[in-house]
């Protein structure tokens, strides 16, 4: 039968040390030394110490190229200063769309212009109706005309309220034109389908 593993240790007098043996370290540490002599430790560090004169001599020979392709690469012009007048730090940035100021105003601008080219696919011109598209069309190529304006002021001033409120405005009417055309369209259709 099972007996409780406490019980057994208080009745048996278990001869149990309370820490090692005299001399038991110096014999572990003398054996460890034979099975692994110090020649190792050495051989890691002449191994580690090659890596950091490798390092530096590629280190040197970078600077040192580098500063060979510096000089090379500055001409002289005899104490003459040339300034460069179209520097980066000058330039403005080119912005001619609205997804040029912001990845959310590139979505609105997308998602118009698309709607506006899918608008123009779907209108069906009859013969009756082509004098009414053609006058939308003047009115979209003006609306265009004026998109382009509003372009060129936002590269002109950079990124503002007024201009971006504008150039969205503008898209905004364009499709709602685009939407005017094809119900002027169908109404005429129908007219038409009635007499």
């Amino acid at each position: 039968m099972g007996q409780d593993i406490k019980d057994l240790l208080k009745n048996d007098q278990l001869h149990i040390q309370n820490g090692l043996s005299d001399g038991h370290e110096a014999r572990f540490l003398d054996r460890l030394n034979d099975a692994l002599p110090l020649q190792e430790e050495t051989t890691k560090e002449r191994s580690f110490s090659i890596y950091k004169i490798a390092a530096a001599v590629i280190l040197l020979i970078s600077l040192g190229g580098l500063a060979y392709k510096q000089i090379q690469s500055k001409p002289d012009f005899n104490g003459t200063e040339i300034v460069d007048k179209d520097t980066e730090a000058t330039q403005k940035p080119s912005l001619t769309s609205l997804g040029d100021v912001s990845p959310d105003l590139k979505k609105i601008e997308d998602y118009y212009v698309a709607s506006i080219n899918y608008e123009l696919t779907q209108v069906e011109v009859s013969e009756i109706g082509k004098q009414l598209f053609e006058s939308y069309m003047k009115k979209l190529s003006q609306l265009n005309e004026e998109h382009k304006v509003l372009q060129q002021e936002l590269t002109d001033l950079g990124p503002n309220e007024e201009t971006i409120n504008a150039m969205i405005d503008n898209l905004q009417f364009r499709l709602k034109l685009l939407y005017q055309l094809k119900k002027k369209l169908n109404e005429l259709k129908k007219s038409e389908n009635d007499v």
